[in-house]
């Protein structure tokens, strides 16, 4: 759930619209919030999301909140997180939040363990600014931040009682899609000396449609394990067609399994087809 939706300049202050209200219907606010006390350090996460096709993906992280003794994290209208940004911390151009604030254990009266999640959801994400976009895949900033609302009015607050801290640049994560690949080798048995066709398909996952697409121009390795030994040997590169699709010949020369092999790239994650048995007769 994001804690800040919304963060503009409005007649020259500053119009805030945090949680579950959404910005069109937060009334304009007056002043500007203060600086609030607070600051973030040690945050974890995971360097890398792989995500498919459909399926929301949470990521963990978990940082440490250091505040003045007068902020009361424990109050029911305080909230802090951490979130994934692209661009700049002040102007960013994409922002993906988890479903719900962080989660804070008090260590002492000035220090506490935050803990929550990213929640990344493919295709079909009930707010539309979540949604994941193709181009989401790469690299994006982490920062946290935290708000007291001090028991201000969510609806109409007096944004001057309002204590509002971020932080940016403090780890970064790679998302990534998921990755399809098969493989099938014919005719089955086959004949030693007579020439072998393997096809397959590399698909990636698509965020925006929930299905998995062609992903085309890309190098893929054909690979051969002769019976009974648990070593691949690389046969030669293969690139997808425009449609993904994969197609190559090879002499058969003894009982094995074809299979196709993806690196992976900065935007998908590495896949191995399913091996393809072949009796040589």
């Amino acid at each position: 759930m994001r804690i800040r939706a919304t963060v503009a300049a409005v007649t020259g202050a500053l119009a805030l619209s945090a949680l579950a209200i959404p910005a069109a219907q937060a009334a304009p606010a007056t002043g500007t919030p203060y600086t609030l006390k607070a600051s973030f350090s040690g945050l974890k996460t995971s360097s890398t999301v792989k995500i498919g096709a459909v399926a929301k993906v949470s990521t963990s992280y978990s940082f440490t909140l250091t505040h003045d003794a007068g902020v009361k994290i424990s109050a029911k209208d305080f909230y802090t997180d951490a979130y994934l940004y692209r661009g700049s911390l002040d102007d960013p151009s994409a922002e993906l939040y988890g479903d719900n604030p962080a989660t804070c254990t008090a260590t002492s009266s000035t220090v506490a363990t935050c803990k929550g999640t990213i929640d990344l959801q493919p295709h079909a994400a009930a707010d539309a600014d979540q949604k994941l976009l193709n181009s989401y895949t790469g690299s994006w900033s982490v920062g946290a931040e935290a708000i007291a609302f001090n028991g201000q009015d969510l609806d109409d607050p007096d944004l001057s009682k309002v204590g509002y801290v971020e932080h940016g640049g403090m780890a970064t994560v790679t998302l990534q899609k998921y990755a399809k690949l098969t493989a099938d080798a014919s005719p089955e048995p086959v004949k030693k000396g007579k020439t072998l066709t393997v096809t397959g398909k590399l698909t990636r996952a698509d965020w925006q449609n929930g299905t998995y697409t062609a992903y085309a121009s890309q190098p893929v390795k054909l690979q051969f394990r002769k019976k009974g030994s648990s070593t691949y040997t690389t046969l030669k590169t293969v690139t997808t067609s425009s449609t993904g699709a994969l197609k190559t010949t090879v002499t058969a020369t003894q009982d094995g399994y074809y299979r196709y092999s993806f690196a992976g790239t900065s935007t998908t994650v590495a896949e191995n087809a399913t091996d393809d048995y072949v009796d040589v007769q």
